[in-house]
């Protein structure tokens, strides 16, 4: 039912994509510990999150037919207590790279990530958290984008504590 969602090209949060049983949080943060080799839940929700954004980022030789591909590279981080900070790298067919920084504060807002897929489209956009323009572009993958929807979703959880 939720490919069918994702390919119609409905939006979908991280708290609609699986019913969470009482054991599924700890389930999900004890693998991540496990498989990035730490005890912090916080570090192992930065480096998954991170290597997803690398795993399914937008690549110019995926943007055929596009006026000005370009590469998208994101990298997130932890700044002051609950802020999250994203490092946005834009990098054209001549090699002329920008980059942009930003962050938010993660206090207050819903932890549940809305992304869309469009099926028609190349792209999968993460809705901002707060308001305005998307805040992460990813290749169009929605298996992708619902695993990182989770582990960004488990991470604002992470950082609303802290």
């Amino acid at each position: 039912m939720i490919s069918v969602f994702l390919i119609a090209g409905g939006t979908l949060n991280a708290a609609e994509s699986d019913a969470l049983d009482s054991d599924e949080p700890a389930r999900y943060l004890g693998e991540l510990k496990a498989l990035y080799l730490t005890s912090d839940e916080r570090k192992a929700l930065l480096t998954h999150s991170n290597s997803l954004l690398k795993t399914y980022g937008l690549r110019a030789e995926y943007q055929v037919g596009q006026a000005k591909p370009a590469d998208l590279h994101y990298q997130l981080s932890v700044g002051s207590p609950g802020e999250l900070r994203i490092r946005e790298e834009r990098r054209d067919a001549s090699g002329n790279i920008a980059v942009r920084n930003r962050g938010f504060s993660v206090f207050g807002m819903d932890p549940f990530i809305q992304y869309q897929c469009p099926p028609q489209g190349l792209v999968c956009t993460f809705g901002s958290p707060t308001g305005g323009d998307p805040w992460l572009t990813i290749l169009r993958d929605p298996q992708g984008a619902e695993e990182l929807a989770k582990a960004l979703s488990f991470l604002f959880r992470n950082l609303q504590k802290g």
